[in-house]
């Protein structure tokens, strides 16, 4: 018993991120002058998981699943409808702005698109300087301009370059100065919100390579969304699966790939491009019936059993449970 005891206490130690029963629920509103609302968008139903200290926890799926809007929602960007999100112990949803505003030091987020997340009207310089003005790290502008310097050597990027703007900059570089803005307040926790799905995939390569760098040299945590498969093994620790705003599966990295439980989960990985030709005119891909439902009007039991080749008349009854069916691989799926 008190073997047991001091696992849990280790356990809630190791954890930096907790998320229960997590819900965000847009309203769907009719009339102009007297709104009324006609319905429910479920972009996240449900969702429960956690994050270790030190570790990247991708999160998969399909566009319109609710990746982001669960990420959005760990920030705080978005007040979830429903559920709790422990940050270190304390629970974000239930936090002020002011105390948000402070939380927010530690928590960062790097954006999809290096396009439209910089300011344009402000140099590379001003874009990384500016959370240091904001939370009031630096007391001089010497000081300032010396942490910005810093900051772009730690990315790749020449200090020089602090004068230009981002048109000036290549895609690759740009994302580099996003990743510099995160890191200026020093946080502990990041989210990766498809962090390289604009770039080039040799420019993609470096810029996975600068984040793995990163977490060692900060002791940084990720969580790192994004829909390319190939991507989440070079990087992940451990993989959740989400469809339709829903969590169907979660393991580490190399048990989920090896051994996939869930029947989303093997389509999922039986699209994935295979390098050796012999292996990929052999392997057997599972085409999926139909198409994704609406997250407006999403089936009754189990989401995916419309699609799921080896539904039963059960499986639309209820909503299945996330369930351990060995050391640390979870499965939604009653016939698993």
């Amino acid at each position: 018993m008190q073997d047991q005891q001091a696992a849990r206490a280790s356990n809630a130690n190791d954890t930096l991120v907790d998320v229960r029963d997590l819900k965000m629920y847009f309203p769907v509103t009719t009339g102009v002058v007297f709104q009324k609302t006609i319905g429910q968008v479920k972009a996240v139903d449900g969702v429960s998981f956690t994050i270790r200290r030190g570790e990247t926890l991708g999160l998969v799926g399909e566009s319109g699943c609710g990746k982001t809007t669960t990420g959005r929602c760990l920030l705080r960007f978005e007040r979830p409808t429903e559920g709790q999100i422990l940050f270190d112990g304390e629970d974000v949803t239930k936090m002020s702005e002011r105390e948000m505003r402070v939380l927010r030091r530690r928590m960062q987020i790097i954006f999809q698109d290096p396009y439209s997340s910089l300011n344009p009207r402000m140099t590379a310089g001003q874009i990384v300087g500016e959370p240091l003005t904001i939370h009031k790290l630096t007391e001089t502008k010497a000081e300032k301009k010396d942490r910005v310097s810093e900051l772009l050597s730690i990315v790749g990027l020449n200090p020089l370059m602090a004068d230009r703007y981002p048109h000036e900059f290549s895609g690759g570089q740009r994302q580099r100065i996003g990743i510099a803005r995160a890191l200026a307040v020093d946080p502990s926790f990041i989210v990766c919100d498809e962090a390289v799905s604009a770039l080039d995939v040799s420019i993609q390569a470096q810029v996975l390579n600068l984040l793995e760098e990163l977490q060692d040299q900060f002791n940084l945590t990720y969580l790192f969304i994004a829909h390319d498969l190939s991507v989440v093994r070079h990087v992940a620790d451990r993989v959740a699966v989400m469809y339709l705003g829903h969590l169907v599966e979660l393991a580490p990295r190399d048990e989920l790939y090896t051994n996939p439980l869930h029947p989303y989960t093997q389509a999922l990985l039986s699209a994935v491009p295979i390098p050796d030709p012999r292996s990929e005119a052999t392997r057997t891909r599972i085409l999926l019936r139909g198409e994704v439902p609406s997250s407006l009007n999403p089936p009754p039991g189990c989401v995916f059993n419309p699609r799921c080749p080896i539904a039963e008349e059960e499986c639309s009854a209820a909503v299945p449970e996330l369930r351990e069916v060995s050391p640390d691989h979870w499965v939604a799926c009653r016939l698993v």
